[in-house]
């Protein structure tokens, strides 16, 4: 028996093709919120953004640095007793005296000298993200940014574009209005 209706080729690769888009769009569907969730959740930064020191509302530039494991933060007339950091910071940014617990010594290696740094907890405001984070404390007076951003604040949080500087201000909500 001969089927009444056959198919010309043409109709045939149109009628796959079709069915290939369908395929294809459904496929993008399913896998486009996968990728835009993952990669929306972080957030492009420069080489050099505005931080706000929080609860104090201490801003200050800091230099963003894929290279340090931890970040640092400038004290001056650093001292350690009882468990306890006191340092003030630099007089540029206010000369606030803090008082912080010391959580761990961290040895810190470089190619022209070793030593120990205390290691405090700080909370920062970077863009919208307010931040709880490990920092060593060390004299940074030599340095041009009192405070370094290192990969345990950037990790799984930000892209580094280093081409830009002040790509996102501080505006956690918890700031408070200057």
């Amino acid at each position: 028996m001969k089927m009444l209706s056959k198919q010309n080729p043409f109709q045939k690769r149109r009628a796959w093709l079709s069915v290939g888009l369908m395929f294809l769009l459904v496929l993008i569907i399913l896998v486009l919120p996968l990728g835009k969730g993952s990669a929306g959740e972080k957030m492009t930064i420069g080489e050099v953004e505005d931080v706000i020191l929080m609860p104090w509302g201490v801003r200050m530039p800091a230099r963003i640095d894929t290279g340090a494991a931890t970040s640092s933060l400038d004290a001056r007339e650093l001292t350690v007793k009882n468990k306890m950091a006191e340092f003030r910071l630099p007089k540029k940014y206010g000369g606030l005296q803090l008082r912080l617990p010391v959580i761990e010594w961290q040895k810190i290696r470089s190619a022209d000298f070793r030593e120990r740094r205390p290691v405090v907890e700080i909370t920062l405001c970077l863009g919208p993200k307010l931040i709880r984070t490990l920092v060593t404390l060390n004299d940074r007076s030599a340095a041009s940014y009192p405070l370094i951003i290192g990969r345990n604040v950037l990790k799984n949080k930000f892209v580094v574009d280093c081409m830009h500087s002040n790509c996102l201000p501080p505006s956690c909500p918890e700031v408070p209005s200057q």
